[in-house]
This record gives structure tokens, sequence and C-alpha cells, in this order.
């Protein structure tokens, strides 16, 4: 994949930069492997908004993808890269030899006409998975179950891969592309790889529209608002918070409060946490 920019005939076209899709091979999904999807615009089933700046968009198609990687031992071809407006990743649509097809993440340098394989004994190849158990330390790996037979969980957008680094007893432990080191069951299935479309994070929007097209609305920081909106609103002029630490609309710590339960039953499994996140705004100007 490339990114490409435009000259700037307008504002929008000065900033953005798009991707080539250079790697689309196939642009109609498959039809048997496509569903509707009710979209719930950030409301409840009482129709109240409880997810905010969520609505609008356009019309997508659902593309059922195969997390489960289940169909062991019966080889398939690649027979197309497509676009998925669901995600981030770029799928890969598959022809398994008796006949059956199924979407999966596209892997990183998986060409149209490879031959993968799902199986406890398959070759340490891009796109093959087999349990993690069977893959060799420091071998990277993507679309990572954390429950045997579930289908993948973690390990999912663009450009993602984690790292085998240890096995040991029933574990096997994994380093996160978030930087957490974390043990898993050795009998979940990964795929070999990192997930292709890696170049997604230099892209940029241009304009509010382009986001206006995914469903996004707009988002107004909490120091702008007045006081019955937001505990950072009100002042004169571009004031601080007024609080010690940042808050929600609702009065709650925001921006570095950890939310995670601490009777959590899988953190046991944790051996080093993730990295600190770098969101906390200066100045308290964030919402």
């Amino acid at each position: 994949m490339g990114t490409r920019s435009y000259r700037p005939y307008t504002p929008s076209t000065r900033q953005v930069t798009i991707s080539d899709f250079a790697e689309i091979t196939k642009y109609e999904p498959e039809k048997s492997l496509t569903t509707t999807v009710h979209r719930a615009k950030g409301r409840n089933n009482q129709g109240r908004i409880t997810s905010r700046r969520r609505g609008g968009g356009h019309k997508q198609l659902y593309r059922i993808i195969d997390f489960r990687r289940d169909k062991r031992n019966i080889p398939a071809k690649v027979a197309a890269i497509e676009y998925d407006p669901n995600r981030n990743a770029r799928i890969a649509l598959l022809y398994y030899q008796d006949g059956e097809k199924r979407y999966i993440l596209h892997p990183n340098g998986l060409k149209v006409g490879t031959t993968i394989i799902a199986g406890p004994e398959v070759p340490i190849e891009d796109g093959n998975a087999l349990p993690l158990s069977k893959i060799p330390l420091g071998t990277g790996v993507h679309n990572v179950e954390l429950i045997p037979g579930k289908g993948s969980q973690i390990v999912r957008a663009a450009g993602a891969t984690a790292q085998v680094v240890a096995k040991e007893g029933a574990y096997v432990t994994l380093k996160l592309p978030s930087g957490e080191v974390r043990m898993i069951r050795r009998e979940c299935y990964a795929t070999i790889g990192q997930v292709g479309n890696a170049e997604v994070r230099n892209l940029s929007a241009g304009k509010a529209g382009r986001n206006r097209w995914k469903g996004r609305r707009p988002k107004v920081r909490g120091s702008v608002m007045n006081p019955v909106d937001h505990p950072h609103g009100g002042g004169e002029g571009r004031a601080p918070i007024g609080r010690s630490n940042p808050m929600t609309p609702w009065g709650k710590p925001a921006l570095g409060k950890k939310t995670r339960k601490p009777k959590k039953a899988s953190s046991k499994l944790i051996v080093r946490r993730r990295r600190k996140s770098s969101k906390r705004g200066r100045g308290g100007r964030n919402s």
C-alpha cells in the first residue's frame, strides 16, 4: 500500500492524504459473505444518545470475516484482496479446495494466488494459522484468540503484530502491540505475520466531511462549553478548566484514570502492563 496526495486546489486537498488502493484486486464484495447490520448511531434501545459523536455516514455492508480459522488442514487459495469499510485492514477472499469461500484479514505481503492453510502441523508461513504452542519463539503473529475455539479477539488492526516471547506449561507469553506482555493458553490459534495496510497511520482526512462519511460527528472541547454543559465550561476567554484534574461531562475523572476492574480474572495473566497513554492534554484545554 502507498499513499496519495493532491495539489492544493482546495483547502482540503492541501491537507489530505489517502490510500492509493494499489493492493486491491476486486472492488465488489462476495455477495454470500455480506450481511446488513443495524447501525445504532450511538443510541440505546430507548433512542437516547449513550455514545456521543456517532451518526450519519455512508451505507455499508458488513463483510463476514473468518476469525476462527477453524477449517483445518484444507488448503485455500487467495482469490482476491478487497477493501472493507468496517475496519482499517484489508481483507483477503479465500477459495477452499472443497468449494467454500471465506474472508480473512489480509496479512502483509500475502499475494493473490498464494495457498494458505490452518492446522496444528502446517508450515510457518505468512497467512497460515497454528496453535500458539506450535509457533517458534520470536515469530510475529496476529489475529490471536484469547479463549480456545472462540475466534480471534486481539491484534487485528492494520499493521498490528504480536511477538511470541516465551512458552511455559499451559501458557504462551506474547508481547502485544501496546507493549503489554500477556500469557495466553497454548491451544489458542494465531495467524503468522503482520496485518497489512500498515501505512494507514500516515493518512490524513483533510476535512471534516471525510469523517462525517465514516459516521463520526463533530467533537467539541469541554472548555469552550457553558458551565451547564461541562465541568470545564465557563470563564472569560481561554480560561483553564478550574479543577485539579480533567473531568468527563458527568464529573468523573478523565484522561489517565484507570478503568480496568481491579478484580478482573484475567489480570493474573498479565506479566507487564501496557505503556502509559499520552492523551493527557496541556493546560486543561481538553475535554
